[in-house]
């Protein structure tokens, strides 16, 4: 089997941000940005994943660089993928202190989000991370009142998620089998 794995770079007039990532790693993550809250996220979301993320990213403001951030790692974990079928879907609630998450994913092709995040920067950078990735995301906060732990038990659920959803199957989990574009 060729390794699912991928580098990328998006270079803009606002942010500079570059990805290596290795879907079937083991969690581990080299990430620097100068918004350490990020920082702290996206190495989160590797360890749970089991994900390889190595990310440089950079920008002139908070809001843009999230959002950058984003959308490279969604198109980067798409791009990593390769055809052969997956779980595909999977659920997961990841408990933090007084918050309980849940997220749900399906790795489809058909992006959407639906999210509940206490903090406006954080919800884009789910929703940004789902449309760019192509997978459905639903975030259900259960309980919580501090912010910091309901953004971080869902950045460890979105990770624990994909994890479970991007195991190798021998048949695609479909009733419509491949779509075939023409």
């Amino acid at each position: 089997m060729t390794e699912r794995s991928v580098e990328l770079v998006r270079d803009t007039r606002e942010t500079n941000v570059a990805v290596k990532m290795k879907i079937d790693g083991n969690g581990s993550f080299n990430v620097e940005c100068n918004v350490q809250f990020l920082k702290h996220m996206i190495e989160t979301f590797a360890r749970y994943g089991s994900f390889n993320i190595c990310m440089k990213a950079s920008g002139d403001d908070d809001h843009h660089l999230i959002e950058d951030a984003a959308i490279t790692l969604g198109t980067a974990f798409k791009k990593a993928l390769d055809d052969r079928p997956i779980e595909r879907m999977s659920t997961v609630i990841i408990p933090m202190d007084d918050a309980l998450m849940m997220v749900s994913v399906d790795i489809i092709d058909r992006p959407f989000a639906d999210i509940d995040c206490p903090d406006q920067l954080y919800h884009h950078f789910l929703r940004s991370f789902a449309m760019s990735s192509g997978i459905t995301l639903h975030v259900v906060q259960i309980r919580g009142f501090d912010d910091h732990h309901i953004i971080e038990a869902t950045f460890k659920a979105l990770g624990t998620a994909l994890k479970n959803a991007v195991v190798p199957r021998n048949t695609d989990l479909s009733t419509k089998d491949r779509p075939q574009v023409k």
